[in-house]
């Protein structure tokens, strides 16, 4: 295992990352209509997701950490909502949609297992 030197090294906040890329990605493709709609509303709760996970890394206590993945775990599922609600109203596909949803799974396992040990 390499050393922790920063967020940047966590897993957990790369998965982010690749997240929220492949959602600025897919929302590309959307009407221009939604730019301000559910474009802005996936690309806020992709982006959110490593930007907790790095805040609540750089605070000192334990407690805040967990707060913070506890956001970002909201907006994980606030992200998959808005998934869903854009293949089912033909924004996007469903394929493109369940590529990114099992990347979400991922990240939810993460979280809760990385909150399960701080928490013991």
């Amino acid at each position: 295992m390499s050393e922790i030197k920063d967020f940047k090294d966590l897993i957990i906040w790369q998965k982010g990352i690749e997240i929220a890329e492949k959602c600025y990605f897919i929302t590309k493709t959307f009407p221009k209509d939604e730019l301000y709609g559910m474009v802005q509303q996936i690309r806020r709760c992709a982006a959110s997701v490593p930007a907790n996970i790095a805040e609540g890394y750089g605070r000192r206590y334990t407690k805040e950490y967990l707060r913070f993945l506890a956001i970002a775990q909201g907006s994980i599922n606030e992200l998959e909502t808005h998934l869903i609600l854009s293949s089912r109203v033909g924004l996007c596909t469903e394929k493109d949609v369940a590529a990114i949803i099992s990347l979400l799974r991922e990240e939810t396992r993460m979280i809760i297992s990385i909150m399960r040990k701080l928490e013991h």
